[in-house]
């Protein structure tokens, strides 16, 4: 599984309405970087990732933030706002299940239906981050496969084609690139962080890596205390 393109952004204006409310502007405390090559700054608040955004959350700001959050959804509406965009490469079994996400979120990927016969089937098309060949032996699935692809492209019979889109192993990798936001993410992250699938542990894990992580996304008021 490759996580790859990582973009967050709009921070600035997700806090600018969450003040909108009680039009409470005047007790903002957050701003954009002035050196952005000064990755300690004094004012960025928690364990901020420096690489990824310009913006920097006050102490003021976080505490508002925090308390919509714990408040429920109908509060936190600003997670909705702080927009993520990344590309990854995981396996076909793992899509299905991220597939249960529709609300907010957006995928573009590279098309099996078009590109499945273009380039050889090899181990390395699959998802192997935890292969034991001990117990495991995709030769036969991949030969076979392989053999569909070359016959489709010798005869053009589409008999073949559809041969191999049918037995295709859902370990087979597919890249998408993604839109979302800071509250899919959370949903995301605590329906399944503790999930059997290693790749949700992998998901969860660069979930982590995003600015503000552990103070927005994952925030509970157990975390806090």
């Amino acid at each position: 599984m490759k996580f790859e393109r990582t973009h967050v952004y709009n921070f600035e204006e997700a806090l600018y309405g969450m003040r909108l409310p009680l039009m409470s502007h005047s007790k903002s405390d957050s701003s954009n970087y002035i050196n952005k090559e000064c990755y300690h700054c004094p004012f960025v608040y928690g364990d901020h990732s420096c690489g990824m955004t310009d913006y920097i959350i006050g102490p003021n700001d976080m505490d508002l933030c925090q308390r919509l959050i714990s408040a429920g959804p109908e509060h936190r509406k600003f997670l909705r706002q702080i927009s993520v965009a990344v590309t990854i490469t995981a396996p076909l079994y793992w899509w299905k299940e991220y597939d249960t996400y529709k609300v907010g979120t957006v995928a573009n990927s590279s098309s099996t239906m078009h590109k499945l016969a273009s380039t050889p089937i090899t181990l390395e098309c699959f998802e192997t981050d935890d292969f034991d060949s001990e117990i495991e032996d995709p030769t036969t699935i991949i030969n076979q496969c392989e053999h569909y692809r070359q016959k489709y492209l010798e005869t053009k019979d589409k008999r073949y084609w559809k041969a191999l889109v049918r037995w295709l192993p859902n370990g087979w990798l597919q890249t998408r690139t993604l839109s979302l936001n800071y509250e899919n993410l959370r949903s995301m992250y605590f329906q399944r962080k503790s999930h059997k699938l290693t790749e949700w542990h992998q998901f969860c894990d660069w979930i982590l890596t995003l600015p503000y992580a552990k103070d927005l996304i994952i925030y509970t008021k157990e975390t806090k205390e």
